[in-house]
C-alpha cells in the first residue's frame, strides 16, 4: 500500500522509440527502402540505431552520410514525407514493446500514477503505433513533437507532455534513452530515469540519469524510490 501512496497523482512521462518499444526494425527497413530508391547501399541494423535518436530528420540524414551520399538541405524534407509514407504502412510488422514494458506500465497505474508519452516522433505515428500493439489504454496522454511549443531537449515539451496527463513537473519523473529526454528533464527539473538499451549516440552513463535501469522489472521501485518518499 505504501508504494501505492507514494506514486498516487504522479505523472510518468515516457519517451517512446527506444524506450518503449524497439522500433528500429521497421524505422531503419524504412530509411533502406529510400537509400535503394537512391541506389545506396543499405545500411546494417546495429549501425542505424544510434540514429534514431534526435527523430527520422537525423536519421535520414545520418543514414545517407553513412551511405556515402549526404544530403543538400533541400533534399531532407522531400526524403522525409516518402518516409512516412512507408514508415506508416509498416509502422508495426517488426516493432515490439520491450520485454516486461506493458507489465511495468500496468503496475504503474495501478499503483495510481498517471502515464504520458513524451516523444519527438509525430503525434498521430505514436498513436497509430500505440494502437497496433495494443498499447494506448495504457496512456492518459501521447504528445508528440508537433503537439508542443517545441521539441526534447526543450523543457516546455515535457511540461506540456505532464499537464496533458493532469500533472505538475513538481511530481513528475521522466523515463527516456538518450541526450534530448536528458535534456529536457533537467531544464525542467524532472528527475530522470534512463534505460539501458535504448537508442543513444552518447553512452548513456555519461547523461547522468538519477536511476539507470536495464530491465522494466527495476522501473515501478525506480519510480517509487524518486517520487514515493
Amino acid at each position: 500500500m505504501a508504494a501505492s501512496l507514494g506514486l498516487a497523482g504522479a505523472v510518468i512521462a515516457f519517451d517512446l522509440d527506444g524506450t518503449l518499444v524497439d522500433t528500429a526494425p521497421d524505422l531503419i527497413a524504412t530509411l533502406n527502402v529510400l537509400l535503394a530508391q537512391e541506389g545506396l547501399a543499405p545500411r546494417p541494423l546495429d549501425e542505424g540505431r544510434p540514429f534514431i535518436g534526435r527523430g527520422a530528420k537525423w536519421m535520414i540524414e545520418r543514414g545517407f552520410q553513412a551511405a556515402g551520399a549526404p544530403l543538400a538541405p533541400d533534399r531532407v524534407q522531400p526524403l522525409f514525407d516518402r518516409f512516412l509514407v512507408h514508415y506508416r504502412a509498416h509502422i508495426a510488422d517488426e516493432s515490439r514493446p520491450y520485454p516486461g514494458c506493458v507489465a511495468a506500465l500496468e503496475m504503474l497505474r495501478s499503483q495510481g500514477a498517471r502515464l504520458a508519452v513524451c516523444t519527438n516522433k509525430q503525434t498521430g505515428l505514436s498513436t497509430v503505433l500505440l494502437d497496433a500493439l495494443d498499447m494506448s489504454r495504457l496512456f492518459d496522454a501521447v504528445i508528440g513533437a508537433d503537439a508542443a511549443p517545441a521539441p526534447k531537449p526543450d523543457r516546455r515539451h515535457l511540461e506540456t507532455a505532464i499537464a496533458a496527463a493532469g500533472g505538475t513537473p513538481g511530481r513528475a519523473i521522466l523515463v527516456g534513452d538518450a541526450a534530448t529526454d536528458a535534456g529536457a528533464a533537467r531544464a525542467a527539473g524532472v528527475p530522470l530515469i534512463l534505460v539501458s538499451f535504448g537508442y543513444t549516440e552518447i553512452p548513456v552513463r555519461d547523461l547522468a540519469p538519477d536511476i539507470l535501469i536495464d530491465r522494466f522489472d527495476q522501473l515501478p521501485d525506480a519510480c517509487t524510490r524518486l517520487l514515493g518518499a
